[in-house]
């Protein structure tokens, strides 16, 4: 692999790194307080080394974090797009469906978390169903809107030769959706991450969430900041399998940008 093709690969990493590396000199410089702002160094301790002040198991949390952040996005990848297949298959559950949806997503998560603590109460579930309420909107908006944007003469083409409607959604509209579906599940990967969190700072007694909340309330600064790196990596990771799997999926388009 030649350098020139090496180097844009390299151009996020090294960004991230002169950022860690800017940080760590500015707290050195301005001399700041560890609770106010600690140097990544520090906070990369907590990961890798026992803690007297915060004596937390990191694999446990992490391993539950990353469980609830693949399942949330799993089933909201599944049942998003099975929802917006459903919507647009029937333009009468399509009216009637759509009004409840923006209403469910225009609901405050935070203030609906206690309710559904109450009905589900402490753990992975909640934390799953929280993560899916504030994530499953995009990849059942970009999914419609991928559905819907057909061209009026190919379908006039297709229904001149008897196509049927099952053959029109497998042979036309489900392929055509596909970049506004990964559209949709890109902004489905950071969302369920957020929806991650937010469960754990509410109804969990493990999980990353669970460490920055319970953190805050001793002004532990270290593991609040170990705790937010982690969630970044496994946001970027997420979304970078999602961008993975659409090149692997869909060849053309990058041939197709390559060609511009």
């Amino acid at each position: 692999m030649s350098l020139a093709t090496l180097a844009p690969k390299l151009k996020t990493p090294a960004v991230i790194l002169a950022i860690l590396a800017i940080w760590q000199g500015a707290v050195g410089l301005f001399e700041i307080r560890e609770f106010i702002l600690p140097t990544p160094l520090s906070a990369l301790e907590h990961l890798f080394l026992p803690q007297p002040d915060a004596n937390y198991n990191w694999m446990v949390h992490i391993r539950a974090t990353l469980l609830e952040i693949g399942l949330s996005f799993v089933i909201t990848s599944v049942v998003g797009i099975s929802i917006a297949i459903a919507l647009a298959w029937s333009e009468a559950s399509r009216k009637v469906s759509m009004p409840l949806f923006v209403f469910v997503n225009s609901l405050p998560i935070i203030a609906i978390a206690p309710i559904l603590v109450l009905w589900s109460g402490y753990g992975l579930k909640t934390n799953i169903l929280i993560a899916f309420l504030v994530s499953f909107f995009p990849v059942v908006i970009n999914t419609l809107a991928g559905l819907a944007a057909i061209e009026e003469e190919l379908l006039d083409l297709v229904k001149y030769l008897h196509g049927t409607k099952l053959q029109v959604f497998l042979k036309l509209r489900i392929p055509n959706s596909l970049p506004y579906i990964f559209t949709g599940l890109k902004i489905c990967s950071t969302m369920c991450v957020v929806g991650a969190i937010v469960g754990e700072f509410i109804a969990s007694d493990r999980g990353l969430g669970y460490i920055i909340i319970n953190s805050q309330y001793t002004m532990d600064s270290p593991p609040i900041y170990a705790g937010l790196m982690l969630v970044s990596l496994f946001g970027v990771s997420l979304f970078g399998l999602v961008g993975l799997a659409e090149r692997i999926l869909m060849p053309w388009a990058r041939r197709g940008v390559a060609e511009k």
